[in-house]
């Protein structure tokens, strides 16, 4: 059942709309100021907010409700809200819709406008949610995606970081199902799963016979994507003759195949992310600067786990399923811990805390039983891991939820080998 805070000075107002929207199976919240409509919005799960533009007797300037809208987009910014306002106050109203109100209704409302407004931002708004599978609760997730929400619409090169196993790729996803690109392809590539004398051919495709191995022409990613978006992912791989090649398609569209001297054109929006200090690459010459620039129409910066920590727990909950339920020693836990796998070492942990688990349940020692694990089984483990993956580090480095670089340590201090078969 979705929930809706209806603001507004007037009780009538207030007993209208609860008896409306509560016919209609909606849960009803009420406030009759900015601060019981902050305190709500702060304390309690709002899916929608309906507000008028006034709450003091006598005023009709609109100051009001421009408040609480700001106060309220701060507070998450991705909260639809509806405005109901006197004909007097209409031009206010068109305003706040162009600064991301949802939609404005004028006194006295039609109920069936009303109703329709409010069933078409609550289907967006589950939309995204089912399309992307982005789960959060903190402010500064909230803010991201309303930054994210107003550059896919942009329809310009974005540059995402973030540690790894933050969600970039989520991130991605989102950009790309919000922009005006969303029915085209999406192409994703992990450039840190290429070997590099192969990324070329990834990226832009190769003739038959162009290298050893190639006994047939075939099309890269960018012929792939064209009318879409091509993500890539840890951009800092990419080589500085690929780079350059890079380049060239973000100015001018074009690029040829490998072996081939016709000129393709493109029509592509490139997403990039990476956990590397591109400035730093730059510096010590190994990242072209321009190239960082072209890709950098915006950047998105996503925070560690343990810098957003009002989303572990909504988190936990999604991995873990509707069938589970979380103790609550078993929140503790979790948020107690660091997470420097951030949400991919969630991921990974509440997995295996199912294992664990004594019913439906999930308590505080499934999560403990894993730290009880000894140092053999943990070298047992990464060994099975990655043998499956044939020891491509990045493959294995994923499924455990760890860096690379925390890999190839724990390779080192476990003095792991790839068997010869």
């Amino acid at each position: 059942m979705n929930t809706i805070l209806v603001v507004d000075d007037n009780p009538d107002i207030l007993d209208a709309l609860d008896l409306l929207l509560s016919i209609h199976d909606y849960k009803v919240l009420s406030a009759s100021n900015v601060k019981e409509a902050l305190l709500t919005v702060s304390h309690q799960k709002v899916d929608l907010v309906i507000q008028d533009m006034n709450f003091s007797e006598g005023t009709t300037s609109g100051e009001e409700g421009k408040q609480l809208f700001s106060a309220l987009k701060d507070l998450n910014p991705s909260l639809p809200i509806i405005i109901i306002t006197a004909w007097s106050q209409l031009e206010t109203a068109i305003t706040l819709v162009k600064s991301g109100a949802a939609d404005y209704l004028p006194k006295p409302w039609d109920d069936q406008k009303l109703l329709g407004a409010i069933k078409e931002q609550l289907a967006v708004k589950a939309t995204q949610s089912t399309e992307c599978a982005l789960v959060y609760q903190s402010k500064e997730m909230s803010e991201l995606i309303y930054t994210s929400t107003k550059v896919a619409a942009a329809d310009i090169n974005v540059l995402i970081t973030g540690p790894n196993g933050s969600g970039k790729e989520k991130l991605a996803d989102f950009v790309h199902h919000k922009s005006q690109r969303a029915t085209k392809p999406f192409i994703k590539v992990n450039m840190g799963a290429i070997p590099q004398e192969l990324m070329e051919a990834e990226l832009f495709g190769a003739e038959k016979g162009a290298f050893t191995g190639a006994n047939q022409a075939r099309a890269g990613r960018f012929e792939a994507a064209d009318g879409g978006t091509l993500f890539l992912d840890e951009i800092g791989n990419l080589p500085l003759s690929g780079q350059m090649k890079l380049l060239r398609v973000l100015q001018t569209g074009e690029f040829e195949r490998l072996g081939s001297n016709v000129t393709q054109k493109v029509d592509v929006r490139v997403i990039s992310a990476t956990n590397a200090n591109l400035q730093l690459d730059i510096k010590n010459g190994d990242f072209r600067e321009d190239l960082f620039y072209r890709l950098n129409g915006m950047e998105l910066t996503i925070l560690p786990l343990n810098k957003r920590k009002a989303d572990i727990i909504p988190l936990a909950n999604h991995f873990i399923g509707d069938a589970y339920t979380l103790s609550k020693d078993a929140e503790q836990f979790l948020m107690q811990y660091t997470w420097p796998g951030n949400v991919r070492e969630l991921e990974n942990t509440c997995k295996r805390a199912l294992i664990f688990a004594e019913g439906d349940c999930v308590t505080a020692s499934a999560f403990q039983g894993q730290e009880q694990t000894s140092i053999l089984s943990e070298k047992e483990h990464m060994q099975q891991v990655l043998d499956k993956h044939n020891w491509i580090i990045a493959h294995a480095a994923q499924e455990l939820g760890l860096s690379r670089q925390t890999l190839y340590r724990r390779i080192e201090k476990f003095k792991l080998e790839k068997s010869d078969d």
